[in-house]
């Protein structure tokens, strides 16, 4: 007897979101967040949120690369576990600050042996000595630390603060893509607006001077259980 096959078949509730796209239309951010919203009490969770930003850039060109972090001014909506790489007293003030675990080798040792419930790793540019060895551990989960992103610093106490209160890390992918978790559902209208107005914003203003032409091509929102909407930008 042929085995059957898996196929995926969409919720109602996605195609009636579906229904109220035009795959050939350019939303206006709050219409494109109202359309979204539409569906939340249809949900049985509070569903992300994500920008998704695609860029003419060259991605096998190391001047044409873009990454950093940013903090959303109306947060993430998502509670942070955050480590941190530092020792003595250092360590001592990252975990009053809210750091779920701080230390020196014996932390590195721990996260090279596969412990990996965090979400962001910070390190003091003296305890690199130890981090530097865990690339093939946190590089494949976007986890090593880098002063680019801003969690390689002296006043690590302060970076752990701003992680867990919202900032965030990004990098374009392989195809040029740069995707960020924005908020939820349940944030206001308002609010989502003015943290995808500000990613937007401040991609721009980090356009690597290599890129030449346009360098935004495009960006979609979309919820976790919804469909992309391309926006007007």
């Amino acid at each position: 007897m042929p085995r059957k096959t898996g196929v995926y078949k969409p919720s109602r509730r996605y195609r009636e979101l579906v229904a109220k796209v035009d795959a050939d239309k350019r939303y206006p951010l709050a219409e494109a967040i109202t359309i979204l919203k539409s569906g939340q009490k249809k949900c049985k969770f509070d569903e992300s949120v994500e920008l998704a930003i695609k860029l003419d850039i060259d991605t096998k060109q190391a001047d044409q690369l873009v990454r950093g972090s940013f903090s959303l001014p109306k947060g993430t909506g998502k509670t942070v576990r955050v480590i941190c790489f530092a020792e003595g007293a250092l360590a001592e003030t990252a975990k009053q600050v809210g750091a779920v675990e701080a230390g020196g080798e014996e932390l590195a040792k721990r996260v090279e042996g596969g412990w990996l419930d965090f979400d962001v790793a910070i390190a003091h540019p003296g305890s690199m000595r130890y981090v530097g060895r865990l690339g093939k551990v946190l590089g494949p989960k976007g986890l090593m630390p880098s002063p680019k992103s801003g969690t390689v610093t002296p006043d690590v106490a302060k970076a752990v603060q701003e992680f867990k209160a919202g900032k965030l890390e990004f990098r374009n992918d392989s195809f040029g893509n740069v995707h960020v978790a924005i908020g939820k559902l349940s944030f206001s209208n308002e609010d989502l607006a003015a943290n995808a107005q500000a990613m937007l914003e401040h991609v721009l203003a980090i356009r690597p001077q290599a890129v030449k032409g346009n360098y935004l091509r495009k960006a979609t929102i979309t919820s976790t259980m919804g469909p992309g909407l391309r926006l007007a930008i």
